[in-house]
């Protein structure tokens, strides 16, 4: 499985790869098929797995945002209040709440922030959505934004977001957001290595690569390949660059981690002959309308099969499918092009995330050591 992929000038050799999991917070499973899915969206279910997952070695959780019953998902759990109770039952692993600008205020994000900061001692961060799902605003009454535009919001979010955790008597005029001589107390918590809690941005369109290199601490993208996510850390680094920024990438991934490749093939051809295909076609209908209103046709799903989107995701464009040491390799091949961070699912989430932590977590540390002696330096930091 691995292609012997360069190592980029950016890649950061000397720091571990990051691990996150996505929180199953909504029902369904993160597949929308009828394969058996031994997940579950209730908070007892997701307790046990955010135990397992810190002690699998994971850093990071990804709580989902859904409100309207979409994608086969008839239910969904807040994910900001269900951020907090997973924060409550873990020591360690650091959450995400995603939020929705035109939901949330930036202001009172801001507060919920630091009072999750607290809380958690440091370990709540948030990822911004700007929004797909028509419906969701228009049936609340909100209004809906086209493509670019809501991407000229999102900046002005996190812009106002930011100001607001890191600065006294912070004031912002803009087209959505004006705030006035305003002052949050307490601040976030003072952690070494961090300016404040970590903000999370994903988009694969040209708006959201040059709004994440102004903005984000975190590039999360859809899944890709090697090739794909070339072109997507390229352009958010083009508009880092400019703004004298470097921020860190993540990438989405479906795991199938079974004891031969083909075994591993078999699982995602019988997750793929048992879609339900009313919905993977309702989801496509929806998402897709997004990627070519964009200016140049580059936004999430737009290049999206019918298979690529039985996961909502895109997380089988990733290739984590094969072996332990199948999946391992081709980790490390992202990790050469830049990656900082996986942010993974699965079918059958409690035992597999253990099982990664397991089976390949440890190939991945080895495969990392060997390529930093490689290239004159070393792994640091890993637990």
């Amino acid at each position: 499985m691995s292609t012997n992929t360069p190592v980029s000038p950016a890649a950061d050799l000397q720091t571990p790869l990051k691990f996150a999991y996505w929180v199953p917070n909504v029902s369904g499973g993160l597949v929308v098929s009828t394969i058996e899915q031994r997940t579950s969206w209730d908070f007892d279910y997701n307790k046990k797995l955010a135990r397992i997952a810190e002690d699998a070695g994971f850093e990071y959780a990804l709580s989902q945002t859904r409100y309207a019953a979409s994608y086969g998902a008839d239910k969904q759990h807040e994910a900001t209040a269900f951020t907090l109770g997973l924060l409550g039952a873990t020591e360690r692993l650091k959450i995400i709440a995603a939020v929705h600008p035109g939901m949330w205020h930036p202001g009172v994000l801001a507060k919920w922030l630091i009072t999750a900061d607290h809380i958690s001692n440091g370990r709540a961060a948030v990822n911004i959505v700007s929004g797909w799902l028509k419906d969701e605003f228009v049936n609340f009454g909100l209004p809906w934004l086209e493509h670019d535009e809501r991407y000229v919001r999102t900046e002005e979010f996190i812009t106002v977001l930011r100001g607001l955790l890191t600065r006294k008597n912070f004031s912002f005029a803009g087209k959505y957001y004006n705030i006035k001589d305003f002052t949050l107390s307490p601040a976030p918590l003072d952690i070494p290595g961090r300016a404040h809690p970590e903000i999370f941005f994903g988009g694969n369109s040209t708006a959201a690569q040059d709004v994440a290199g102004r903005q984000a601490d975190w590039y999360f993208s859809n899944g890709k390949d090697l090739e794909g996510f070339k072109e997507n850390i390229a352009g958010v680094r083009a508009s880092a660059g400019a703004a004298g920024r470097r921020p860190r990438f993540g990438l989405n991934g479906f795991v199938i981690a079974r004891g031969t490749e083909k075994e591993a093939r078999e699982t995602l051809r019988e997750i793929v002959a048992k879609a339900h295909v009313p919905a993977v076609e309702g989801f496509r209908d929806a998402v897709q309308e997004a990627g070519a209103s964009t200016k140049d046709g580059k936004g999430m799903w737009a290049d999206s099969s019918f298979e690529d989107l039985i996961q909502y995701n895109d997380g089988f464009k990733t290739g984590l499918i094969g072996t332990p040491e199948q999946i391992a390799e081709r980790i490390v091949e992202y990790k050469k092009i830049g990656v900082n961070l996986l942010l993974t699912c699965y079918l059958h989430f409690q035992e597999e995330v253990e099982a990664f932590g397991r089976d390949v977590l440890p190939i991945v540390r080895e495969l990392e050591a060997d390529l930093a002696r490689k290239n004159n330096t070393e792994l640091v930091g890993v637990k």
